[in-house]
């Protein structure tokens, strides 16, 4: 009985150990790689790794099994949302007109170039939105009434796992673009506010999972996991403008775009959802007016 009890925590321990060495050992590929570009995508590369690390940051507490009130993390999640509203607004969709009229657009088109960017990020998002919900991650649930509520329970922490992973995609993308083509001081603000954000998602993502029964361990994997894409969608993004220049209007439009649908359709939401709304929405104007003071004051 004892070994029976044990066994499954050597397991586990085995597993976790493995997927770190193979994360640490993926990181070292990146960083070997990466050192053939220039400045700006080193500057990508450890963008996207601060704001990969602050996720895993987020997933502390749920590893050391301490408790955050609701209205704590959804403040949190309120000042992140606000922070990257800012951020959407002076690091990607400003600097994005700008580019499009330093390559010679007049500012009806270089607005329009924008607007367009800002759709095609939207629709980006709905369109892996979609395809995730179309996968099926709970085939063989108990079918049972108890059944069919834990099935919901699944299904609802599995969808938001999966929208908190997808939106680190547009997060990483924007880094990257921010380093190759946005005054580096503006990037470094940008990265900084993803990052601030990405704490709470890694709390957010490993709470959802704990809470519907799964282990501590698997719990905070996965909340790490889901932050490890930035790093690489940040190097993606800074390697793709820096040899396709025309893009980064584009590019930088592109990343507003997703952004800005995330956190009106996701973020805000789930702050307000737990009847916390008047103080999620005061955290939102916070994080706002840290992020303008980061990208105009401190620029």
């Amino acid at each position: 009985m004892p070994l029976a009890r044990v066994f499954p925590v050597w397991r586990y321990a085995l597993g976790a150990a493995i997927c770190l060495g193979g994360a640490l050992a993926l990181l070292h590929q990146i960083v070997s790689g990466v050192q053939a570009f220039d400045a700006s995508v080193h500057g990508a590369l450890m963008g996207g790794a601060t704001a990969a690390l602050a996720t895993a940051l987020g997933t502390l507490p749920v590893l050391l099994s301490q408790n955050f009130s609701q209205r704590t993390y959804d403040g949190f999640l309120g000042f992140g949302a606000g922070v990257m509203l800012a951020a959407t607004a002076f690091s990607l969709v400003i600097p994005g007109i700008a580019a499009a009229r330093s390559e010679g657009a007049g500012a009806l088109e270089a607005s329009s170039i924008v607007g367009g960017g800002i759709l095609l990020g939207m629709g980006l998002v709905l369109l892996l939105d979609h395809l995730v919900r179309e996968q099926n991650f709970l085939e063989g649930v108990d079918a049972t009434k108890d059944g069919a509520l834990r099935r919901d329970s699944l299904k609802r922490a599995w969808l938001f796992v999966a929208a908190v992973a997808i939106h680190n995609l547009p997060e990483g993308l924007a880094i990257g673009v921010a380093y190759a083509g946005v005054d580096v001081t503006k990037a470094h603000s940008l990265a900084t506010g993803i990052s601030i954000q990405d704490v709470p998602e890694g709390l957010v993502v490993a709470l959802a999972l704990r809470t519907v029964g799964y282990g501590r361990l698997f719990s905070c994997a996965l909340g790490i996991a889901s932050g490890l894409i930035e790093p690489v969608a940040a190097v993606g993004g800074a390697v793709l403008i820096e040899y396709a220049r025309w893009m980064l209007p584009w590019g930088l439009a592109l990343a507003a775009g997703a952004m800005l649908f995330v956190i009106s359709h996701d973020v805000i939401p789930e702050a307000h959802r737990h009847g916390h709304a008047k103080s999620a929405s005061c955290s939102v104007v916070a994080g706002f007016i840290l992020m303008m003071v980061l990208d105009t004051a401190l620029a």
